[in-house]
């Protein structure tokens, strides 16, 4: 048996540190929480993504009465990046959450079909994406990629092969 470990390397912000851009990107992910649809959970996500021209394109969660029916701040905000924007490469997303019934005391990360889905834009770019995570505390965490919260993920390479 080896045994191996996977490192995540990040960074972590206080407001005051955070450059113009990533500071206006936390902000717009912060909007972005006014337009979700959270009856249910009262948990209000949002999302906000720099496209390579200097666009924003914003997306929010989306609950329906129907679960799972219901989608993420995350992908909303890339699957339209994906229709209306097709050609345009994604630089970097900003998430935040809040919710008005309970305290978020930790640091909240995209679920697993959030972080796929993102990976699936990298890989079809060709280049990283870079994932701004909003604290309770107005710390922020960068990561220098998606594959840094999916460091093992699936990938559909070998399907190319086949004939």
């Amino acid at each position: 048996m080896k045994q191996k470990e996977i490192t995540i390397r990040y960074n972590e912000y206080t407001p005051k540190e955070l450059s113009t851009l990533q500071s206006n990107l936390i902000k717009q992910s912060v909007k972005a929480q006014e337009s979700s649809h959270s009856p249910y959970s009262n948990f209000r996500v949002g999302a906000a993504i720099l496209l390579e021209s200097g666009e924003i394109v914003l997306g929010s969660n989306q609950e329906n009465a129907a679960y799972p029916s219901g989608l993420c701040a995350e992908r909303v905000a890339i699957f339209t990046c994906g229709s209306n924007h097709p050609s345009k490469k994604i630089n970097a997303i900003a998430i935040s959450a809040s919710s008005t019934k309970f305290d978020l005391n930790e640091l909240l990360a995209p679920c697993g079909a959030c972080r796929q889905s993102m990976l699936e834009f990298e890989y079809k770019q060709n280049s990283n994406i870079k994932v701004l995570l909003k604290g309770a505390n107005n710390q922020v965490v960068e990561f220098g990629s998606i594959k840094d919260l999916l460091p093992i993920p699936f990938n559909c390479d070998a399907f190319q092969n086949i004939s």
